[in-house]
């Protein structure tokens, strides 16, 4: 086996579901220098990901059950032979010079590198560009390569000495967004953005699943962070709650100015993007209020693994359209 540059960690319910994303693997420019790593409920669904062992510097596939993904792919990061490693998605699309330029990155000082981000389904309209923008719009065309303060925890390239060192907390820190970053910074690492790395990212585009994506992810937010909050803290965040949407609004809305400045958003998006972020923040509300966190897990279990089937091509049963 040629040793990898970099790991790519992906875990689906099926080979069906990740098919366009290892398609796009198969065409990068350093292909031969990826280790692929196919994690799922049981191997006979992902073995036809085997057949292409010969592109790759490795493919290995694992078994485990997905009832979350954090336990799952922190298996595949402890089983990865290259130093770096991208927590992948089963509805995001890397250009063919992704691994090169992120490889070429990591010659700098930092402990991740994130890619820009694209919009992989521009054609479903107001909905998919609000989704867009309200989760990786921050990391969108227009920002020039540098340190980054914020970066998301998927679809970012780790370097894999840095995750171990989580040791048994793996599989929480990778369920649970400020954690990771949150200790990741206290030990001082570094981030950085690298333009010429592009993922394009398909989006919820169905109104009700939109909706229904929107709440669950600030109840995630909300479930994770009651854990290990004192309740004076959350009653605090409770009586403020009016002003959780006007934070979120006012931290994606470079993005958005960006983004309206380089293409020609469908008319909507805007108000799409406030109104996602007034949902957003209910769902938080919820959470704090005690509301169950198990419902977010198992919707956002659902949306991470089959996105696609809640894009518009999804409700026509095609794939989401790729630029």
């Amino acid at each position: 086996m040629t040793e990898p540059k970099l790991s790519v960690v992906l875990a689906t319910d099926e080979y069906a579901t990740i098919r366009a994303v290892v398609d796009r693997l198969r065409s990068q420019t350093i292909r031969e220098e990826i280790e692929l790593i196919l994690v799922a409920p049981a191997a006979s669904l992902i073995r036809e990901g085997l057949t292409h062992r010969h592109e790759f510097a490795n493919v290995q596939i694992l078994e485990h059950d997905l009832s979350n993904l954090g336990a799952p792919r922190a298996a595949a990061i402890r089983a990865a032979h290259a130093p770096l490693i991208l927590i992948g998605e089963t509805h995001t699309y890397a250009n063919p010079e992704f691994a090169e330029a992120i490889v070429a990155a990591f010659a700098g000082p930092w402990t991740t590198v994130t890619p820009s981000f694209g919009n992989a389904n521009p054609d479903d309209g107001p909905l998919s560009w609000s989704a867009y923008l309200s989760d990786y719009g921050l990391w969108g065309d227009g920002l020039p390569a540098g340190p980054l303060e914020r970066a998301p925890i998927h679809n970012t390239v780790y370097r894999r000495a840095a995750l171990l060192e989580f040791g048994d907390r793996l599989e929480a820190a990778l369920s649970r967004d400020d954690e990771l970053w949150r200790e990741l910074r206290s030990h001082g690492h570094t981030s950085y953005y690298e333009p010429r790395a592009r993922l394009e990212h398909a989006n919820v585009s169905q109104p009700g699943h939109w909706i229904r994506e929107r709440f669950a992810i600030g109840l995630q937010v909300s479930s994770q962070r009651v854990r290990r909050w004192p309740m004076t803290k959350r009653l605090l965040y409770v009586a403020a709650s009016v002003l959780i949407p006007v934070v979120l609004v006012r931290r994606v809305m470079p993005a958005v100015r960006r983004a309206a400045g380089r293409d020609r958003l469908p008319r909507g998006t805007v108000s799409l993007v406030v109104l996602g972020m007034v949902i957003w923040g209910i769902g938080e509300l919820a959470g704090y209020l005690g509301f169950p966190g198990a419902v977010s897990d198992r919707l956002m279990l659902e949306y991470e693994v089959r996105k696609l089937a809640y894009t518009d091509a999804g409700a026509d049963g095609q794939e989401a359209p790729l630029e």
